[in-house]
């Protein structure tokens, strides 16, 4: 009498699928992330910050489930009821012989126009909303400083010149072949500086204080 050859369970032997959220996301997942970032900032939806942060946040994501994070809070393309910033009015920031400081609150969508003469201008772009991902600048110093404050991340590109002065960058660099949002200044100076920083460079002794309490309380 013979018996049939015992097979192997083929639902044992079989590994089980990954989760959805734990494969592993591809280039054109990325990109098509960054592109609704994108559109979430002319929505409205993002600061400048917001979304350099997320831009880069995209970018170094390993899985499905980290990307899907990176928009978790945001409606999908098209959805009804976004309003963008007030559009900014004033484009030109000047300082004689005094100084003059802005928080850019509004929306970006003109070539703005920064002028020092023997004072101090600062500019604080994070909080910006700009559509179109990039910010242009025309900057003028004569025996003055300009500083320009923008977000961890972003791409900063100078041009210009700089006699018996000094023009420098400041900001941590953008893995290159990321599209990620742009600063692009014009800066001129004589017998002045004009300075681009970011987060990182903004205060670097502040933070590293705070940081040093911070961890201190920890302990304590």
């Amino acid at each position: 009498m013979s018996h049939a050859t015992p097979q192997p369970d083929s639902s044992r032997s079989r590994p089980s699928a990954p989760a959805e959220s734990s494969v592993r996301a591809s280039d054109a997942e990325r990109e098509a992330v960054v592109e609704r970032l994108r559109i979430a900032s002319v929505e409205g939806r993002l600061t400048f910050a917001e979304l350099t942060e997320r831009t880069a946040a995209a970018y170094t994501a390993v899985t499905r489930g980290e990307l899907e994070r990176v928009v978790s809070d945001l409606p999908g393309v098209g959805a009804p009821g976004a309003e963008p910033a007030p559009r900014l009015t004033t484009r030109q920031f000047s300082a004689v012989m005094g100084d003059c400081r802005e928080r850019i609150v509004g929306r970006i969508e003109d070539e703005l126009h920064l002028q020092s003469v023997m004072g101090d201008v600062e500019l604080d772009l994070r909080d910006a909303q700009v559509p179109r991902g990039e910010v242009a600048i025309v900057a003028t110093a004569v025996m003055g400083d300009i500083k320009i404050v923008v977000p961890d991340g972003v791409e900063v590109r100078m041009t210009g010149y700089a006699v018996l002065g000094d023009r420098s960058v400041k900001v941590r660099r953008p893995q290159p072949g990321h599209a990620v949002p742009v600063v692009t200044i014009n800066a001129r100076s004589i017998l002045g500086d004009i300075t681009v920083v970011d987060e990182e460079h903004r205060a670097p002794a502040r933070r590293a204080l705070a940081a040093w309490w911070r961890e201190r309380r920890s302990r304590s």
